[in-house]
């Protein structure tokens, strides 16, 4: 089960909030909540819990006034990638469910709150009977404690003195290797392979005369005690019984937990990520998470499988809608790492900002010790270059001339321009695009260029001092006068491809029709040994020859 779309209407933080997944070409087996604390992260897994409840409970209290922002109605809707939809509206069963079968709904979700750290085991007895196919043990709000671990040992124990009491003979290996095995393979992952540091699960008792359950592990020569693990080796361990008891039931489902890094180093943050998702987390199943840590956005960034959804710096007093982030761009780290702080963290590379989103294509050069991170525009570079020597900034070229642009680079070495007018100017320069694509006719594909800036010209030429007289990089360096606008003008009248391309705008006046039906990609057009060589030769003017 995968959510297509989430739909929330006076829901706690939101006014109106849309969850849009519609557009990922495969289902996300990892959906990442990424943003600030108080961002709304967290009202989500409300939403999925008053989703269901209903059919969990067999009831429809559900304190409306914790859910409901204002006392207006409070709606939920939840589109699955399959075609099923979820929607509940105030105090009434979900929408196409009330006398129906409601398993699938009552499966829909399985979620964890952020406060189920268990310190040491003292339950002496199952205090009551737990319907896993209910979720009755859950917290009703995910702001409570969650109380499942010692449930879920007793529920281990449980099917292990089943299955040996089945009447069928006893193997212990093979009884090792169904529920001892699948923990230690998942702690090498997670802990690495290092006896000394990584755990050994070496045996279970559950709550018997009157003791709580023990659970002793392995970790270098010494035998230990569950109550003796470190915070972070138990909720490594917490979750994962979890998981083995629950995943049983929980085939066709929506799993959700709040604050999964909790207690765990940036490693482990990554680690336990990758093994829940791609070991733990069945078949067909969907993993909402939320977080703001290093290790956590480091493997969705990575993984293929997985988005980012950013709630930060979002007014949820007005509609919004959240699509996935570009896991490129590296403003994904900056809930987990302020961009101030990025000079420290990557000190054997430069850091180089960009406009726009262009960083996340810049980095696909891998260009040797330089890491591009995107900002807002041109000016927002300009200004980080100015006021901070530890920052290099690449900014597009405009309407700068050759001796504007060597009187900027005298004034901030650490300032490049760009020798064509935009990012764009590169992708579709007749010689990238000969590289991707033989076929075209570059001569053909020169004339329909100088076509279409003559076609423009005046209005471009109309434009050119408004357009010079707000560029701050400019205005800041060079003292006003005409020369240099007289100079563009020219170039711009001109036909020789060379002398008039450096300052026609191919990202918002060249109509790429002739290229549509080959539809040429930027991900292609910018792995090509000419953009590479282009943009290299504008880090490295000292080099030109």
């Amino acid at each position: 089960m995968f959510i297509s779309q989430l739909q929330l209407k006076n829901f706690k933080r939101f006014t109106a909030v849309t969850l849009d997944l519609s557009d990922a070409q495969t289902p996300p087996r990892l959906v990442l909540l990424i943003g600030a604390n108080g961002s709304g992260k967290s009202s989500v897994f409300d939403a999925f819990e008053w989703l269901t409840k209903p059919s969990k409970d067999g009831s429809l209290s559900g304190e409306i006034a914790y859910y409901s922002k204002t006392s207006q109605s409070v709606d939920a809707i939840v589109w699955f990638s399959d075609g099923r939809k979820l929607y509940r509206h105030d105090h009434t069963f979900p929408d196409s469910v009330q006398g129906q079968d409601q398993s699938w709904v009552r499966n829909a979700f399985y979620g964890r709150s952020a406060l189920r750290y268990v310190a040491d085991l003292s339950r002496t007895a199952q205090s009551r009977q737990v319907e896993l196919d209910r979720d009755s043990d859950r917290p009703r709000r995910y702001i409570e404690f969650d109380q499942r671990f010692e449930s879920d040992i007793a529920r281990l124990a449980k099917s292990i003195i089943e299955e040996i009491f089945n009447g069928h003979k006893f193997d212990s290996e093979q009884m090792q290797e169904k529920y001892l095995a699948p923990f230690n393979q998942a702690f090498e992952r997670i802990f690495g392979s290092n006896a000394a540091t990584s755990l050994l699960l070496r045996s279970m008792i559950p709550a018997l005369d009157g003791k709580p359950a023990e659970i002793r592990f392995k970790k270098g020569t010494s035998e230990i005690s569950y109550d003796l693990l470190s915070s972070g080796e138990k909720e490594v361990v917490n979750l994962l019984f979890n998981l083995f008891v629950r995943t049983q039931v929980y085939r066709d489902t929506i799993y959700f937990i709040d604050e999964l890094d909790v207690h765990l180093n940036t490693s482990l943050q990554y680690s336990l990520l990758k093994e829940i998702t791609e070991n733990w987390l069945p078949a067909g199943c969907q993993l909402w998470t939320a977080s703001h840590s290093l290790g956590f956005i480091q493997y969705a960034r990575e993984a293929e499988h997985a988005v980012l959804l950013d709630f930060d710096q979002l007014d949820f007093d007005q509609p919004q809608t959240i699509r996935p982030q570009p896991k490129e761009s590296l403003e994904v780290y900056e809930i987990a790492v302020p961009a101030e702080m990025l000079p420290s963290l990557f000190k054997d590379r430069q850091i180089f900002l960009c406009e726009n989103q262009n960083d996340e294509y810049y980095n696909l050069l891998g260009l040797d010790r330089k890491l591009f991170v995107g900002v807002k525009d041109k000016r927002q570079v300009y200004i980080s270059v100015k006021t901070s020597p530890v920052y290099h900034g690449l900014v597009d070229r405009d309407y700068l001339t050759d001796s504007e642009i060597a009187r900027i680079r005298q004034q901030h070495p650490n300032l490049f321009v760009l020798d064509y007018y935009n990012f764009e100017n590169y992708l579709y320069h007749p010689h990238n695009i000969a590289e991707v694509l033989p076929e075209i006719d570059v001569n053909k594909y020169k004339a329909e260029i100088i076509r279409q800036k003559n076609e423009q010209r005046d209005t471009i030429l109309l434009n050119l001092k408004k357009s010079r007289d707000t560029d701050l990089v400019l205005t800041d360096n060079i003292q006003k006068d005409n020369n240099g606008a007289e100079e563009i003008a020219s170039a711009l009248k001109s036909d020789d491809f060379e002398t008039c391309y450096p300052f026609f705008d191919m990202k918002g006046r060249f109509n790429r029709q002739i290229l549509e039906q080959h539809n040429p990609t930027k991900e292609k057009l910018v792995k090509t040994k000419w953009f590479g060589s282009a943009i290299n030769k504008v880090l490295q003017p000292e080099k030109q020859s």
